[in-house]
């Protein structure tokens, strides 16, 4: 999988929407739950099977409708080798799907640490000479606030992908992003101005590369110029919905031909069936979310 690939999924379900997959044990319907307690009790591993069936049953309403999903890795980390567990099975179901998985990570780190990352992710690992993807995703996100180093080992995986933070959707993120340059430019075009020259050896059929951008959907004037500066870079859009990002936010973000960029919305699709109170159909509230979504770009992106 490379940037191309993901456009074109894109294309092909004329949706450029991501399904976040942040599932937390609280908010799983209890019919889920309470059948995993009764196979394996109140344990590590009835956790794992509420998580990954939860999953199993959003990837089931919503895949045909949407070219990726992005998971969380901090929502599976929380329950330990149980949620990492369940994320491994999610990220395998989604692929034999045809989905293309966008793992959540942000990791950041130089040197070996930073390879070692790399190769969790999007590379194989060496067990006694046998080379085995460990949590195979497509692409990761990554923090590039320690540099060149600490992004190089991603950009080594040519079938894969990255996203790093440019412009965040949380509102605290202009603490350190948004700090003038003497240039009077905010730092994160510094940031920017990385994240395009690492991606320029990259540059595919769609005229994207190969290391995106995350620029929040609430910060829409800046999502807009830094479209404009950074053309060939695609974004991941985090923000949307439950964030207060709209539809109206994140028109600026495509091409003429209604294409670069990818927009998530996580609680909006997964618990959508709160507003209802009826978690038994919580699959169906999934899938009317997600056409919901779709419907809304369909005019923005024209695809």
């Amino acid at each position: 999988m490379n940037i191309d690939r993901l456009i074109e999924k894109i294309i092909d379900k004329k949706n450029p929407s991501v399904m976040g997959l942040d599932p937390k044990l609280e908010l799983i319907p209890e019919f889920i739950k309470k059948s995993a307690i009764k196979e394996y009790g109140k344990t590590p591993k009835a956790a794992e099977e509420a998580l990954f069936n939860f999953n199993k049953g959003l990837i089931d309403a919503c895949g045909e409708y949407v070219p990726a999903i992005k998971p969380q890795s901090a929502y599976y980390e929380m329950y330990g080798v149980a949620g990492m567990k369940a994320l491994l099975r999610t990220i395998e179901y989604a692929k034999k799907q045809g989905l293309c998985v966008i793992l959540d990570v942000k990791r950041n780190d130089i040197g070996t640490t930073a390879e070692a990352y790399a190769t969790a992710y999007l590379g194989k690992t060496d067990f006694f000479g046998e080379k085995i993807s460990v949590m195979p995703a497509d692409a990761v996100t990554v923090n590039p606030y320690l540099g060149t180093d600490g992004i190089k080992p991603f950009t080594n995986y040519t079938d894969s992908f990255l996203f790093a933070l440019v412009k965040t959707s949380n509102k605290s993120g202009g603490e350190l992003q948004d700090i003038k340059m003497e240039n009077g430019k905010p730092y994160y075009y510094a940031v920017a101005d990385m994240v395009k020259k690492w991606g320029e050896p990259s540059i595919g059929k769609y005229g994207y590369n190969a290391v995106g951008a995350v620029v929040g959907a609430t910060y829409p004037e800046e999502l807009n110029a830094l479209r404009e500066y950074m053309p060939n870079t695609f974004f991941l859009i985090p923000g949307y919905g439950a964030q207060g990002g709209a539809a109206k936010d994140i028109c600026g973000a495509f091409d003429q031909n209604g294409i670069g960029a990818i927009v998530n919305s996580s609680r909006g699709i997964m618990y959508a069936y709160e507003k209802k109170k009826d978690p038994e159909n919580y699959m169906l509230y999934a899938r009317e979310a997600v056409l919901q979504m779709r419907d809304e770009f369909s005019d923005i992106t024209l695809l």
